[in-house]
């Protein structure tokens, strides 16, 4: 399985720290934000791995390089100032996917997910006729509402514009998905197109399933949670050095 990082973002609740420098490469916990994903990804076999990126892009390029330091392979998907959105993103580095599924993350999340059950999820796409598998989590403080409704049997459906008299407890989207290529078959190479509206059309014809994601993630959106986060990530990476110790120690 393939992946692709999304780099692409200004970054605008994140100034002034990203006037200067792209959000992906803001440090949290002693690494540059998009390295965790990285790392990751390469941990769980996947190493070829496409970024896009638009605001000062070329320091993304110059940071990760080929990727090679990392045990990957880096490509790059240049946009236009501004970006393409996220589909448009997606639709334009479609090629690199080779019409197999492929694993998505945005460049602005923290999560613990574990990505080696990307390629089973694909599998599980193309087996059941579905055209996308998103990564669900609890409502942050800042986007109390949710996105999506996780149905019993793992089917996500768009939530209702208004009461039903039904219990419905949207889920937010993670930003970390799996996708068939014919989702985006419909957006031109080079336009500008949100991921959002695809994925309530899909979910309309019940092609979209999901799961509940109960680990640690985290919208690294403005600089308090940053900073939040980073404290967090220095905190817990102390702790297991202390219990490492303690073991060695006995």
């Amino acid at each position: 399985m393939r992946a692709m990082i999304l780099a692409a973002g200004r970054g605008t609740r994140m100034r002034p720290l990203t006037d200067t420098i792209p959000k992906p490469l803001l440090p949290v916990g002693g690494k540059p934000l998009i390295v965790w994903h990285i790392q990751r990804l390469v941990s769980a076999g996947i190493s070829d791995i496409v970024i896009n990126h638009a605001w000062l892009g070329s320091q993304i390029e110059q940071a990760l390089g080929d990727g090679s330091q990392f045990g990957a392979r880096i490509h790059y998907s240049p946009e236009p100032s501004g970006g393409l959105e996220t589909a448009g993103g997606i639709a334009q580095a479609l090629d690199f996917f080779q019409d197999q599924p492929f694993l998505v993350i945005n460049g602005d999340i923290w999560c613990d997910w574990q990505p080696d059950q990307a390629a089973q999820l694909g599998q599980s796409l193309v087996t059941e006729n579905r055209l996308a598998w998103l990564l669900m989590a609890d409502n942050p403080p800042q986007h109390p509402e949710g996105d999506f409704v996780l149905e019993a049997d793992g089917r996500l459906i768009d939530k209702p514009d208004t009461p039903t008299g039904i219990n419905v407890h949207p889920l937010t989207f993670t930003g970390i998905g799996v996708y068939q290529p014919v989702l985006f078959r419909s957006v031109q190479k080079g336009a500008h197109s949100r991921l959002a509206p695809l994925l309530r059309q899909a979910m309309q014809a019940s092609l979209v399933t999901g799961t509940h994601h109960r680990g640690q993630w985290q919208d690294v959106g403005t600089p308090v949670r940053l900073a939040s986060l980073d404290r967090h990530l220095k905190t817990s990476s102390t702790r297991h050095s202390a219990i490492e110790g303690s073991h060695i120690s006995h």
